[in-house]
């Protein structure tokens, strides 16, 4: 029995993502080298993209656009910070030669949770950092195939995630 992607089974891609349509800047490319390998159906990839793919099977393509609503939305203003120097230095631990405009960053907030984002200004009293997502306005067009679905391992159900042989998790 030929095994279709949905809750609970181990899917493996191998795509392009190019932003727009078929002949936009090319994002993103998973192939049979390094593919994609995921647990299908945690909710950690978009309900959208996943959508898309349910029902397929080993070998079966795929091409479809994700319009920005269905993907990372559009641009929130909210979401662009002016973060006072010492507090960026302290949460993000750079070097100084490294906070510049356009370098992406991973900062630490006071709950302990990530954040990544890229500098838009740098003053002697701020930082300006954007945290919108870095595909956020972007239309995705993915076109690639199946390689390989199966059966989740019992310790991948618990832990809600692929894990690689030899225990690596992904």
């Amino acid at each position: 029995m030929k095994l279709t992607i949905e809750e609970h089974r181990v899917v493996t891609l191998a795509y392009e993502l190019r932003d727009g349509n078929a002949q936009g800047e090319l994002l993103e490319r998973m192939d049979s080298r390094y593919p994609f390998i995921f647990l299908f159906g945690t909710g950690k990839l978009l309900k959208s993209f996943e959508d898309q793919i349910r029902g397929l099977g080993m070998d079966n393509s795929f091409e479809f656009i994700l319009k920005a609503e269905e993907a990372y939305g559009h641009k929130n203003a909210l979401n662009i910070l002016k973060l006072p120097i010492e507090d960026f230095k302290r949460a993000s631990n750079l070097p100084d030669d490294y906070i510049e405009v356009g370098n992406l960053v991973n900062v630490t907030d006071d709950g302990n949770l990530k954040h990544n984002g890229k500098i838009l200004a740098v003053t002697d009293t701020y930082v300006e950092v954007d945290f919108n997502h870095v595909m956020v306005d972007k239309d995705l067009h993915f076109k690639g195939v199946v390689l390989h679905v199966r059966e989740a391992t019992i310790e991948e159900l618990v832990k809600r995630h692929y894990i690689q042989a030899g225990g690596v998790r992904r």
